[in-house]
């Protein structure tokens, strides 16, 4: 797959090395900003599956 990308994309190396550090940072910028947030209140990692119980002291 990287290579089919790699061949689709126009101009020497250099350009191609740029083009597809811009795509990566585009990509990452996406997720980072709309993605991750949106699917944030989505996925509960705070939330604890079990309940410890609280001790009670004995008189």
């Amino acid at each position: 797959m990287y290579a089919w990308i790699w061949r689709h994309l126009p101009g020497t190396w250099q350009t191609k090395t740029a083009t597809a550090l811009g795509l990566v940072i585009a990509v990452a910028a996406i997720l980072w900003y709309l993605v991750f947030p949106w699917l944030e209140p989505k996925v509960q990692f705070d939330d604890g599956v079990v309940d410890t119980p609280t001790p009670t002291a004995t008189p």
